[in-house]
């Protein structure tokens, strides 16, 4: 497992301090879901790229059409 340090301004780390209490997760927990997700999503856009090059409108369109049926049920 790697450690990374973020450099962030006050007002920001005091928010996602917040956001962990909140959510009921340590803060390196929150960092860790939402880097998650972020990576998701550049993955998804990454596949869908990938289909358009290759010609397939159809299956692109349904990727896309997936990825906001989840963003959907997350919302």
């Amino acid at each position: 497992m790697g450690t990374l340090t973020v450099r962030l301004p006050d007002d920001q780390h005091e928010r996602l301090r917040q956001l962990a209490r909140h959510r009921n997760v340590s803060l390196n927990k929150l960092i860790e879901e939402l880097s998650t997700a972020a990576l998701a999503e550049f993955d998804a856009e990454s596949r869908f790229r990938i289909r358009a090059a290759a010609g397939s409108p159809a299956e692109g369109l349904r990727l896309l059409e997936k990825l906001e049926k989840l963003d959907r049920a997350v919302s």
